[in-house]
């Protein structure tokens, strides 16, 4: 295993074997990445969940070799030579193509032929030496078999699967597809004026590099071939491919050559290419999925990672025009204080009344900050509040809704809100988002949160499982107050998981705040190894022992304490006093299980103990001389706000329905390689209108520095 995780990872031979020892005692990713830095040799998270992705490659390939041998054993076929070869396989690919010949196979022309006898007819013609063939398979002119013709291609049949078994044949093929396969498409002609095929109209007749095509553009044909519009194929030069097969099979100019020649044919356009060809297309829609995943998973974190404005008095609203705005007011904590609905856009267009009502609501609930969802109506919302004279400064923010509608409606919120429907449920959510994003978000399926692309079309076990990781990282690097968290946000700690999470919530509800970190011990059924690799992520604020507020693990209270002690200060003069942590000499503390990367963090921690890792909020504004589409034209510069990123570009809010495209091409002067090294999700930037089609209702921009 090691060996295999080290082929593809280049990782560290003793990080890796480490790594796997911490992952086999049920150790998670960011406890490892965290707290075990000497047995890994610093390996970040990123890293360890490579360690972790080879590491299960490895045991579903020795899963796959066990089954195999099994059934090769069974069928008493098992030679050494074929076991050695078996175990020594390092892909599945190779390990399917060993086992080929020897799978139990469902009623195959080549099947039939044997049991009609005409083996021998055909390991004949294979050797090639039989001048008159047809003589010779008269002789094989039996039973079913009632004509030479009939024998010839029955032979035939049994020479197209062993060259179709053949390891060297096939790879071959396999790297002709790698390397020269054309993707083709055609427009599937009663469909082709359907309004809902147009958005695929330039995959109505399309031809790319297998290899070369972008991941977004794959999985937007493979789309409109599912959804009915276009035939796809994937197509090499077959004259080529034929010519070498003959080439490595025949070695005579006599009638057996004929023969073989024929039996190559047959093979190939009925077993090898549809097979191969659909292998490579696999293939290449895994790499996209994989992509299309990668993007998925760091807009997801940018989002979870998003500026929180902290714990303030909110007055969230949820704007609507024909149902009015939704308007809730929540305490720092989040807890829903009042909500009511407010109707100052058509067709009531009370916005006397509307204004009147926020006032006094804002001064009533000692409103600090008012969250505004970035939905239908959400511009003339935000004018309307900006026009307002608040008594104190309020901040207003405008607030991404993707999800709201998903949390809304869902078990969880019906659980925290039973006596209120889904639109007071929404409006809290938006209100919540802005106070902590990750604590609300995480409440939220992230499929649901649509900042990836072709989610929908993707491997959903593996994007579950890869924003499950991303979500669970992003937790346990912010941390978590085991004394507010839902339980949605306390199963993402680290060694935590659901059972356990609702165990936390019920034991607090019953005993009230936990006051210090022994405390999470007494959670039924949180044992030892739980408590190990949560409890540094769970933090218990206003403690009497400041240390269970911060990053550093229980483990190391005692070297803590040491540090103090042996500066002559007390612990809480400690914490946060840079002038004494920076003289310490940590050469002191190194012991076998404690070395100098532990401590640094520890030193680092007690500088700012607790420091939220996220941005403040900042304010942002849109040009509010832009409402619609037709009120860009080229050349402006506008304030805007990224709201997705993809392969070839990201989109951005500048205040209207529609988001316009920075594609990478604009993004900067010189090439860019990954598009999350130019702008992040939710960034505010300066974009200058590059073209505007208001037809098709496209925007094309450029990032202005």
């Amino acid at each position: 295993m090691i060996t295999y995780i080290l082929q593809h990872t280049k990782l560290p031979k003793d990080s890796i074997k480490n790594t796997v020892e911490l992952l086999n005692q049920d150790c998670t990713i960011p406890f490892i990445s965290r707290y075990r830095k000497e047995a890994t040799g610093n390996l970040d998270e990123v890293q360890v969940a490579d360690i972790v992705k080879y590491k299960e490659q490895f045991e579903a390939l020795e899963k796959r070799k066990i089954a195999i041998l099994k059934a090769l054993e069974e069928q008493a076929i098992l030679t050494e030579d074929l076991k050695q070869k078996i175990s020594k396989t390092q892909d599945l690919i190779t390990l399917e193509d060993l086992y080929l010949p020897f799978k139990k196979k469902r009623k195959t022309k080549a099947e039939t032929a044997r049991k009609n006898g005409l083996e021998p007819l055909a390991k004949i013609i294979m050797s090639q030496n039989a001048n008159d063939i047809e003589s010779v398979a008269y002789k094989y002119v039996k039973g079913d078999i009632s004509t030479t013709e009939d024998a010839l291609e029955g032979a035939r049949h049994i020479i197209a699967e062993w060259i179709n078994e053949r390891t060297d044949i096939r790879n071959n093929l396999r790297n002709e597809l790698e390397r020269r396969a054309q993707i083709t498409t055609k427009v599937v002609k009663s469909k082709s004026t359907d309004e809902k095929a147009q958005k695929f109209r330039d995959y109505f007749d399309w031809s790319e590099s297998l290899s070369q095509i972008p991941s977004h553009r794959l999985l937007a044909i493979l789309r409109a071939e599912s959804e009915g519009y276009i035939r796809v194929k994937i197509e090499v030069d077959e004259i080529r491919v034929l010519e070498r097969i003959d080439n490595k099979i025949i070695r005579s100019q006599n009638a057996c050559a004929d023969q073989i020649e024929l039996a190559i044919s047959d093979a190939y356009k009925r077993l090898l290419f549809p097979s191969l060809s659909n292998e490579a297309l696999n293939n290449a829609k895994e790499k996209a999925d994989e992509s299309a995943i990668t993007v998925f998973a760091k807009n997801l974190k940018q989002l979870l990672l998003g500026s929180p404005i902290g714990e303030k008095r909110v007055l969230a609203i949820d704007p609507g025009f024909r149902t009015g705005c939704k308007v809730v007011c929540l305490d720092a904590q989040g807890n829903l204080k009042h909500n009511e609905t407010i109707y100052p856009h058509a067709p009531k267009n009370d916005s006397i009344g509307a204004i009147k009502k926020i006032s006094s609501l804002a001064e009533a609930y000692k409103i600090e900050a008012i969250a505004i969802g970035n939905g239908t109506a959400s511009r003339e919302t935000e004018t309307l509040i900006r026009k307002i004279q608040f008594k104190n400064e309020i901040q207003v923010f405008v607030v991404s809704e993707a999800g709201a509608s998903i949390y809304s409606a869902s078990k969880i919120a019906r659980d925290e809100f039973p006596n209120y429907d889904v639109t007071v449920r929404g409006s809290v959510s938006i209100g919540r988002r802005l106070q902590d994003p990750l604590a609300e978000l995480v409440k939220i399926d992230a499929k649901s949160i649509g900042v990836g692309q072709y989610q929908h079309d993707v491997d959903q076990t593996k994007l579950q499982k890869q924003l499950d990781t991303v979500v669970e990282n992003c937790v346990n690097a912010v941390g978590v107050n085991i004394n507010s968290a839902s339980k949605p946000l306390l199963s993402y700690v680290s060694g935590i998981g659901p059972k356990l999470a609702e165990n936390i919530f019920d034991y607090r509800t019953a005993n009230g705040v936990f006051k210090s970190r022994k405390d999470i011990l007494k959670v039924p059924r949180l044992g030892g190894k739980a408590f190990e690799q949560s409890a540094a992520f769970l933090r218990i604020k206003g403690a009497k022992n400041p240390l269970d507020d911060s990053a550093v693990h229980p483990e190391r209270y005692t070297i803590v304490k040491q540090m103090a002690k042996d500066e002559g200060v007390s612990l809480e003069d400690l914490i946060g006093n840079k002038a004494v942590l920076q003289k310490i000499d940590l050469k002191k503390y190194v012991s076998e299980t404690v070395g100098l990367l532990t401590l640094k963090d520890i030193i680092k921690e007690l500088e700012k103990p607790g420091i939220d890792i996220r941005e403040t909020a900042k304010v942002f504004t849109f040009n509010q001389n832009i409402k619609t589409i037709t009120d860009l034209h080229e050349g402006q510069l506008l304030p805007g706000i990224v709201n997705n990123i993809t392969n070839f570009g990201c989109f951005v809010d500048v205040g209207i329905k529609e988001s316009g495209l920075i594609h990478v091409s604009n993004l900067s002067d010189s090439f860019v390689k990954d598009v999350n090294e130019h702008v992040h999700l939710h960034q505010q930037i300066i974009v200058k209108v590059l073209e505007v089609d208001v037809t098709r209702k496209r925007i094309q921009l450029k990032l202005h520095k």
